[in-house]
């Protein structure tokens, strides 16, 4: 089982690393990765870590620099160049060196340096994305620093976030952009069904789909579109009532799971009412509602960004929480699709700088989560959401407060295990679901799911 995850993680790597070299999206990222059953030896990560003493004197004198891994000048390097800022107000003789690399290069450097032993090629700092955190800390336990005992709050981050980079109860990840699911509706179309928004705010997916027919008979749209053949509003779904696609030891929770079956066939409903369409590609999803064929969305709050460049609709949305489970234990109307979260290396030269610095930027600073909200980064630390930049209105949104409303959101998000075949596991639901749709038995659907995902883990 060893030899075959080891040689599942190269072979990807080296996909990776030519999907990058021809432009691939950073969509299929999250697979680059495999799995590896081997153990480092943690040893390397004690051997790297400097004397916290001359760290601390070095840090008390503003000196020292970091380099950091991450993709997205306009976005995560610019909250990196945002933060060196914030920090050399105290430490004048701070720096950083922010080197692009794109998400698909970082994980198959990451993979590479564990693989070899040699961890030596790793920066200080990188961005992860929070799907690929928990497998790659399982995998490559030598390769990120348990920063539990870093002297970062991590009670101030949503739970749900943190619990992303969270590996045996230790901390991993430092919490950066907000994933905070909304639902996103077009008020004059439901005006036209006699609606507001007020009637998709904490109700159930009953509820929603009763208004969706409302909506679908005074105006002929659907209330919402998918992508075919994706299943990312199943595992938000899933993951607003605590559930997972696996057990706490790593073992597969498809069979068994009675949220996971109540959600296929509330997606299924939704599906044989009409109140949801599927759609063949992503920019197809995204024009459904941008051109006003589809009332609405739900997803990850960054789907703000692609809505608002329908200027014409400026004033016609408004965003709430999502709709909640009928029939599962612990339903809440909150959860989360996407972000990313900064991991310190075993490699890195100064952790006492490196917890320092995020500890006084990422996870200490309402300054710096104001510098860079208007490039659309929301914070999951929750202090960020009493600042009066993030309770400014949105015209676009019809003077809402969105920011803040946002961030209260991230912090009601349950946790959920995403473990080292998440994406084998999404892959294998969205297949299932798919059939289901078409008429399959639910039950060997899930049944063959489960097979799939224990063949990939090799049991």
């Amino acid at each position: 089982m060893k030899k075959k995850a080891l040689s599942l993680l190269l072979a990807s790597a080296m996909v990776a690393a030519m999907l990058t070299g021809c432009g691939g999206s950073s969509d299929s990222a999250g697979s680059t990765a495999g799995t590896d059953a081997t153990t480092q030896d943690n040893s390397a990560a004690a051997d790297n870590t400097t004397d916290n003493n001359a760290a601390a004197d070095n840090t008390a004198a503003g000196g020292g620099s970091l380099t950091v891994w991450c993709w997205d000048p306009a976005f995560n390097m610019n909250a990196m160049y945002e933060a060196e800022k914030v920090y050399q107000q105290d430490h004048p003789d701070f720096s950083l060196n922010v080197i692009e690399t794109p998400w698909e290069d970082v994980q198959t450097k990451v993979t590479t340096a564990a693989s070899s032993g040699d961890l030596s090629t790793l920066p200080d700092i990188f961005l992860m994305q929070d799907n690929a955190f928990q497998k790659n800390v399982i995998s490559f336990p030598s390769v990120c620093v348990d920063l539990t005992n870093s002297g970062i709050d991590f009670s101030k981050f949503a739970a749900g976030k943190t619990g992303y980079s969270v590996v045996d109860g230790k901390n991993y990840g430092v919490p950066f952009d907000n994933g905070a699911v909304v639902g996103c509706y077009r008020t004059d179309v439901l005006e036209e069904a006699g609606l507001t928004v007020d009637d998709f705010t904490d109700i159930t997916w009953d509820e929603y789909i009763e208004n969706g027919k409302k909506i679908l008979e005074a105006t002929g749209k659907p209330i919402v579109s998918c992508q075919a053949g994706e299943c990312d509003l199943i595992m938000m779904m899933l993951q607003s009532a605590g559930s997972s696609l696996f057990n706490e030891d790593g073992s597969a929770n498809i069979v068994d799971n009675d949220t996971l079956k109540i959600v296929m066939e509330t997606y299924k409903e939704l599906k044989d009412t009409g109140v949801l369409v599927e759609v063949n590609s992503w920019d197809e999803y995204v024009g459904s509602f941008v051109s006003g064929d589809v009332a609405g969305t739900i997803n990850g709050c960054w789907i703000l960004a692609s809505i608002q460049t329908a200027e014409d609709q400026a004033g016609n949305w408004a965003i709430t929480n999502m709709p909640s489970l009928v029939g599962a234990s612990n339903a809440t109307n909150y959860s989360n699709n996407g972000g990313s979260s900064w991991a310190v290396t075993s490699n890195c030269q100064d952790t006492a700088l490196a917890f320092d610095f995020l500890a006084s930027t990422f996870a200490g600073s309402t300054e710096l989560y104001d510098n860079i909200l208007p490039s659309g980064a929301l914070a999951t630390w929750a202090p960020a959401g009493d600042s009066s930049a993030y309770g400014v209105g949105n015209d676009f949104f019809g003077g809402d407060a969105v920011s803040a409303k946002i961030v209260e959101y991230s912090t009601k998000v349950p946790s959920n295990i995403t473990g080292v075949y998440y994406y084998e596991a999404r892959d294998a639901v969205a297949t299932a679901i798919t059939n289901y749709i078409n008429g399959s038995d639910i039950n060997a659907e899930l049944q063959t799911a489960e097979e799939t995902v224990n063949f990939n883990m090799g049991q």
